[in-house]
C-alpha cells in the first residue's frame, strides 16, 4: 500500500474516534512529516484527500481544521435525518482508492476494453473471486463462479432458465427484497411466500412447502435479512440446507451483506452443502457502492451450461472496466482496508440504533414493539397500532426532517403484511440516532391521542 494511503487511513481513524474533534486545528504540515517519517509532498497527499472529502478544510498560512460535519441538507429544514435509505454512506467512499483502480485499469487493460470480453466474466478477476469468497467459507471452482452486472441479472436469470427438478414455482421469505418481488410479479412468475419474523422462519411449514408445492428455488436472505435485520441461526441453516437436498429444491442464497459479519462462525448456507442444491449470491453495492454493478453468482454443476446460455443471450458480457478496477482493488488491499473502515462505522452505528430502542421500548412499549436483534447489522424494525395512519406519520416526520420507511413493497400483493416501520442506519450519524428515535417516538405518541 502507497504510504500516504497508511497515513490517510491512520488520519481517518482518528476524526472517526475523536482524537481530532470537529472544529480543531490539525498538527502542521512539519509536526506530522516526523510523526510519520516522511515528507511534506505525502502528507500533503493525504491532507488534500480528507479536504475531497469534506472532512478538513484550510486556510491559507494557519493550517488544516477539521469540518464540522453535518447530515444531509433538507432545503427546507436543515439537518435531514435519513432512516430510509440502506446505500452506502458517501462519507466513508473511497474515491480516491477507486479512482486510482479505474486508471489503472484502463492502462493495464485498455486493448480488452475495446472488445466483447467472455459472458463468464474476466478471467483474472475469477481468479482472484475464488480466492476472495474462500474468505466468506464458499469455496469454489473457477468453472462455477459467473460475474454478473449485479445480483439482480443473476436472480433474473436463475428465474427464466428451466431448473433439472422440472418445477416451477418460486418460494421467497415475507418480508423480503422488493425489486426481486417487483420482478416476479411483473413478469407473472409463480410464487409463493412463507412468513419470517425477528425469531426465524417455521420450518415445519417450510418442509410441508417443499414437499406438497412445485418449488423450483427458495429465494434467502440467511444473513441481515432486508428489511428485518435478522439471521438465521446455525440450526435453521442446516436444516434448510437438509430440506432443500430432500425434496429436490435448490436455494439461491443472497449474501448481500456478508462483509459487514462480526460472527467469524457465521457461515453461508452454502457451507453446509454438497454444493449441489445451494447457489450462492453475493453484492459489492453495500459496501463499496451501487454503480459498480458487479455481482458474484456460484452456480452448481446442474445447471451451470444453461446459466451462461441464457447469460450470454441478455448481456455479452458485464462492465470489463467496472470489473478490472474491482479485481485490482482487491488485489491491492485497498477492498480490505476499506472493508473493515466501512464495517467499523456501520457496526457503531448499529450498535447505537440497538441500545436506543432497547431503552425507549423500556420505556415506551405502550407506544411502539421492539424485539432485539442478536448481531444486529445496518437496519432493523419496529411495529406499532395499526390506527395509525402511516402515510400522515410518515409526512409529519418529513416535515421534522426524518426520513422513513414502511414494509411496502416488501411483501407480495398475495400475502398478507406486517405494519413495520423499517430503520436504517447506515446514512444518519451516530450523535444523532437517539435524537431521531425520540422525534419518531414522539410522533407515536401524538398520533395516538
Amino acid at each position: 500500500m502507497y504510504k500516504y494511503l497508511e497515513i490517510l487511513s491512520h488520519m481517518e481513524s482518528l476524526i472517526e474516534d475523536g482524537e481530532y474533534k470537529e472544529g480543531d486545528k490539525l498538527p502542521s504540515i512539519r509536526d506530522f512529516t516526523e510523526r510519520y517519517g516522511c515528507n511534506k509532498s505525502t502528507i500533503i497527499r493525504a491532507l488534500e484527500e480528507l479536504e475531497r472529502q469534506h472532512r478538513v478544510y484550510s486556510i491559507p498560512k494557519s493550517g488544516y481544521y477539521i469540518v464540522k460535519r453535518k447530515n444531509t441538507v433538507n432545503s427546507n429544514k436543515g439537518l435531514l435525518l435519513d432512516f430510509a435509505s440502506s446505500a452506502a454512506d458517501p462519507q466513508v467512499f473511497p474515491y480516491l482508492d477507486f479512482q486510482h483502480c479505474i486508471n489503472q485499469a484502463i492502462d493495464i487493460y485498455k486493448n480488452e476494453l475495446f472488445i466483447y470480453g467472455t459472458s463468464k466474466g474476466l478471467t483474472s478477476l475469477i481468479n482472484i473471486m475464488q480466492k476472495h469468497l474462500a474468505n466468506y467459507q464458499v469455496f469454489a471452482n473457477k468453472d462455477n463462479i459467473f460475474i454478473t452486472s449485479g445480483v439482480q441479472q443473476a436472480l433474473a436469470i436463475l428465474t427464466t432458465l428451466t431448473f433439472p427438478n422440472r418445477k416451477e414455482t418460486i418460494l421467497i421469505e415475507q418480508p423480503s427484497y422488493h425489486l426481486f418481488i417487483d420482478y416476479l410479479e411483473t413478469h407473472n412468475i409463480p410464487v409463493l411466500g412463507i412468513k419470517r419474523t425477528s425469531k426465524g422462519i417455521d420450518l415445519n411449514e417450510l418442509e410441508r412447502l417443499f414437499k406438497t408445492e412445485n418449488i423450483k428455488f427458495f429465494y434467502t436472505m440467511p444473513r441481515f435479512h432486508n428489511p428485518l435485520g435478522t439471521s438465521y441461526s446455525q440450526r435453521e441453516k442446516m436444516a434448510i440446507v437438509k430440506l432443500a437436498q430432500k425434496y429436490d429444491v435448490f436455494i439461491v442464497e443472497d449474501d448481500y451483506l456478508a462483509d459487514l459479519e462480526e460472527d467469524s462462525k457465521a457461515d453461508p448456507l452454502y457451507a453446509y452443502g454438497d454444493f449441489s442444491h445451494v447457489i450462492y449470491l453475493k453484492s459489492y453495492s453495500k459496501i463499496i457502492f451501487p454503480g459498480l454493478r458487479i455481482g458474484v453468482a456460484v452456480i452448481p454443476n446442474a445447471i451451470l451450461e444453461n446459466f451462461g446460455k441464457y447469460k450470454r443471450l441478455i448481456d455479452v458480457d458485464s462492465s470489463m472496466l467496472s470489473q478490472a478496477a474491482l479485481e485490482i482493488y482487491i488485489k491491492s488491499g485497498m477492498f480490505e482496508r476499506h472493508k473493515q473502515k466501512i464495517k467499523a462505522s456501520y457496526s457503531s452505528r448499529s450498535k447505537c440504533l440497538t441500545s436506543v430502542l432497547e431503552k425507549q421500548y423500556e420505556v415506551y412499549s405502550d407506544v411502539f414493539k421492539y424485539e432485539p436483534i442478536k448481531n444486529s447489522c445496518i437496519h432493523t424494525y419496529i411495529t406499532f397500532d395499526e390506527k395509525i395512519n402511516r402515510e400522515k406519520l410518515i409526512h409529519r416526520l418529513k416535515k421534522k426532517s426524518i426520513r422513513v420507511a414502511t414494509e411496502e413493497g416488501n411483501y407480495l400483493s398475495t400475502f398478507p403484511s406486517e405494519r413495520i416501520l423499517k430503520l436504517n442506519a447506515t446514512n444518519v450519524r451516530e450523535d444523532y440516532i437517539e435524537k431521531g428515535i425520540l422525534d419518531i417516538i414522539q410522533e407515536l405518541k401524538n398520533m395516538e391521542i
